[in-house]
């Protein structure tokens, strides 16, 4: 994933500036750089956990389930019978992003979504934990882009290299929507679309089981702009080109998100500073 929280150089006002670095903040998908606390630093206070034993069905088409996820973006997110959650970038700035508002440790993830169109433009769904691990989905809105997505994943916030990222053929991912599911577990994270396992990362292989992702997470869906003309060069071009919020809005469609966690509980709460999953105190 690619860092563009501290790369941002905007020529705009104080008080602007500072409201658009605030959004920024709480706002993404994208930048896996921040935590309010980070446990394998100093002793935080417990997770929230997700504690239902059968699986949460976000069925967004139903409409969006408010003691299960909160908006912590900037941007539209609107609902439809229809289409489900349409999440709209208007303008520069918007970053219209989904939590939940409890924790997962260790499951399955599935997410029916059609990406957001625009150059620049990149949708996403994160799993992220307190101490910086992740696993990704992410699609890029250029033209050129429409029959990809990328997989990736960080272990402690690692980000010393960009080797992680895979890329997989899907067809025609902003105009038919696909089933994009995670499953996780403490020896390894299999990415599936619509049934088929496109890509396997095993504890060991992740140096070791260092970089593997194996604390609580949070799910995270959203889209920002990579190709914010105040980012950095490499996040840009990496996002596909520098967008262009004239030819916008840029808006991703989201039916339907199953989360069903392995180890449902009340909280959970790091037992030392290892960050390792043994660590977890199930509560």
């Amino acid at each position: 994933m690619i860092d563009f929280l501290t790369t941002r150089r905007h020529k705009l006002p104080q008080l602007l500036l500072l409201a658009a670095l605030l959004a920024l903040l709480v706002s993404t998908c994208a930048a896996q750089t921040f935590t309010s606390c980070n446990p394998t630093q100093v002793k935080c206070p417990p997770n929230v956990g997700l504690s239902k034993s059968s699986p949460y069905v976000a069925d967004f088409k139903s409409g969006i389930d408010n003691l299960l996820w909160s908006s912590v973006g900037s941007g539209s997110i609107t609902q439809s019978s229809a289409t489900g959650a349409a999440f709209t970038i208007s303008k520069r700035f918007d970053a219209p992003t989904l939590e939940t508002n409890g924790y997962m440790f260790f499951g399955t993830v599935e997410v029916h979504i059609r990406a957001a169109p625009g150059q620049g433009i990149v949708s996403c769904v994160v799993l992220q934990s307190d101490d910086l691990d992740e696993i990704d989905w992410e699609w890029l809105g250029g033209s050129d882009k429409v029959n990809e997505v990328q997989t990736n994943y960080f272990g402690k916030g690692n980000t010393t290299t960009y080797d992680r990222g895979g890329k997989t053929a899907v067809q025609d991912t902003q105009t038919m929507t696909h089933n994009y599911t995670i499953s996780w577990s403490k020896e390894l994270i299999t990415w599936y679309i619509d049934g088929n396992a496109v890509r396997t990362l095993q504890y060991e292989d992740a140096v070791g089981g260092k970089n593997f992702p194996q604390t609580p997470v949070r799910v995270r869906v959203g889209s920002w702009a990579g190709g914010d003309p105040g980012n950095a060069e490499g996040t840009i071009g990496w996002a596909g080109g520098v967008t262009d919020f004239s030819k916008g809005p840029f808006t991703m469609l989201v039916e339907k998100v199953v989360i069903t966690n392995a180890n449902p509980a009340a909280s959970y709460a790091y037992g030392d500073l290892s960050g390792s999953f043994q660590s977890i105190n199930v509560g």
